[in-house]
């Protein structure tokens, strides 16, 4: 009997520590591929990368966004970078505070040398901001970028401001009308944001219209930018994406809480597999 006690007590050790002891492998394997990187294309590699990663002894889930504390690590990584070194980074998210985003974006574009932003999958809201300040663009021929507008809450600005052309202000809540003016300074200072960054690779009337576009409502906040509507508008996009950074990607893999959903063989296929189109 004291026996299985020590064998269920030890089981239970291993089961707590293993989350712990995958992530730090993982932080490891991390590291060696982000200084791969940096040594073929000899510059300083910075990752901003968002899933829902399990971080903790448990493995719990938690899902991430743009936040301060990314600002003050990015902005670190950009200090400790001599002006003569290009930075890559490697974005991957969702948004997040817009404050963070724009610090990021000003500290990128203030950077002398090269900066080059890689979009493997998306960098949406915030992270498309952060996108505008680099000298390049590099995205997946899938990946895609999104709107900047900013959001109050769970509504879009631009939305709140719909409200006032469409109702008498008499009818109008004090709520709505003091959501309605902060909606209008915010909207003001994005486009503002976004056309500073945009300055760098339009003439002006363009870099204004193009940071209408963007930060203005003139889509849902989730619509995808896809690499030819990017190019269109006169940003400087790429898409010859170094192998490194999907490389990079697989080592974020994403929580799983169940059975994958998608499931395939992990490997290149070359030419026309069998039972192809004919």
């Amino acid at each position: 009997m004291e026996i299985f006690f020590q064998l269920f007590w030890l089981f239970f050790i291993l089961s707590v520590l293993s989350p712990y002891l995958q992530q730090q492998l993982l932080y490891g394997a991390r590291a060696r591929k982000i200084a791969e990187l940096e040594r073929k294309r000899r510059s300083r590699v910075i990752t901003l990368i968002h899933r829902q990663e399990a971080v903790s002894f448990l493995g719990i889930p938690i899902t991430r966004f743009i936040n301060i504390d990314d600002s003050e690590q990015v902005l670190r990584a950009i200090r400790l970078t001599d002006k003569s070194v290009p930075i890559d980074l490697v974005l991957h998210t969702p948004g997040g505070l817009v404050l963070a985003a724009e610090q990021i974006a000003e500290a990128l574009l203030r950077h002398p040398a090269k900066v080059t932003v890689f979009v493997p999958h998306y960098a949406m809201s915030g992270g498309t901001l952060i996108a505008l300040a680099a000298d390049e663009i590099v995205m997946d021929e899938n990946a895609v970028l999104g709107p900047v507008d900013p959001q109050l809450g769970q509504y879009p600005a631009a939305s709140i401001l719909k409200v006032l052309e469409k109702k008498p202000l008499a009818e109008v809540e004090d709520q709505t009308l003091i959501l309605a003016d902060v909606a209008e300074k915010a909207l003001r200072q994005v486009k503002a944001t976004v056309k500073g960054l945009l300055l760098r690779h339009l003439p002006e009337e363009r870099a204004e219209a193009v940071a209408a576009l963007l930060s203005q409502g003139t889509w849902t906040h989730d619509y995808p930018i896809d690499v030819t509507q990017a190019r269109e508008m006169g940003l400087p996009v790429s898409t010859e994406m170094p192998l490194e950074v999907y490389e990079l990607m697989d080592l974020y893999p994403q929580a799983q809480g169940g059975k994958p959903s998608v499931q395939y063989v992990p490997l290149p296929y070359r030419g026309e597999p069998a039972g192809g189109r004919r």
